[in-house]
C-alpha cells in the first residue's frame, strides 16, 4: 500500500495543545479573568458616569479613555518590550493597573467618584493595559516554542474574546445588583 500525499507532513498540534504547557496556562487563565475584569470595570465606568452626571457626551467619553492610550503608547510600548526585561515590564504594568483600579474603588467608595474621576481611572487603567500588550504578546513565543505558536496566538484571541461577551454582562449583573463600586473592588482582584 502506497503512502499517500500527506505522508510526510507533521501533524498539526491540536489548538489547546499550548495549554498543556502549566506557565502558559497559568498565565492564560490569569490573562482571561484580568480580562473580564476589565470589561466590568467598563459597565461600571459607564454606569457611574451615567449616573452622577446624565450626559452621553460623558459616557461616551469612557471608550475614549480606554482606547486613547492604545493610540498614543502602541510604538513605544512595542519598543519597550523589545528593549526591556518583559517579565520586569509585565510586572510593573500589572501593578500600575492593580493600583489604578484599586483607586477608582476606593474614590468610589468614598463617594468622589465623579465624572473627571472615573475617566481619569479609565485612562490610567488604559495606559497600563495598553503598556501591557505589547509585552504579553512577545513573551509567548518563550513560553511555547514556535510548533506550539499559531495555537498560543489563537487561544489568546478567545480569550480576549471571552473576556469581551462574559464581561459586561457579569458587569450589569453585578452593578445593578451591588453598585458600580462592586465592579470596582473585583477589577483589581482579578
Amino acid at each position: 500500500m502506497a503512502a499517500g500525499p500527506n505522508a510526510d507532513r507533521p501533524v498539526a498540534p491540536s489548538a489547546l495543545a499550548p495549554l498543556a504547557r502549566p506557565v502558559f496556562r497559568a498565565l492564560w487563565i490569569a490573562a482571561l479573568v484580568s480580562n473580564v475584569g476589565t470589561w466590568m470595570q467598563s459597565v461600571g465606568a459607564v454606569w457611574q458616569i451615567g449616573t452622577v452626571s446624565g450626559s452621553a457626551a460623558l459616557v461616551a467619553l469612557v471608550q475614549t479613555a480606554v482606547s486613547l492610550p492604545v493610540v498614543l503608547l502602541a510604538l513605544p510600548a512595542g519598543a519597550a518590550a523589545d528593549v526591556f526585561d518583559r517579565r520586569r515590564l509585565l510586572l510593573a504594568t500589572q501593578t500600575w493597573m492593580l493600583v489604578s483600579a484599586a483607586a477608582l474603588c476606593v474614590a468610589t467608595l468614598a463617594g468622589v467618584a465623579n465624572p473627571a474621576v472615573v475617566l481619569a481611572g479609565t485612562f490610567l487603567l488604559g495606559l497600563g493595559n495598553a503598556a501591557n500588550a505589547p509585552a504579553w504578546q512577545a513573551t509567548i513565543p518563550e513560553l511555547v516554542g514556535r510548533r506550539l505558536l499559531a495555537s498560543a496566538v489563537a487561544l489568546n484571541s478567545a480569550g480576549f474574546n471571552i473576556g469581551r461577551a462574559v464581561g459586561p454582562a457579569i458587569g450589569g449583573l453585578l452593578v445593578a445588583a451591588a453598585g458600580p463600586a462592586a465592579v470596582f473592588w473585583l477589577n483589581p482582584v482579578s
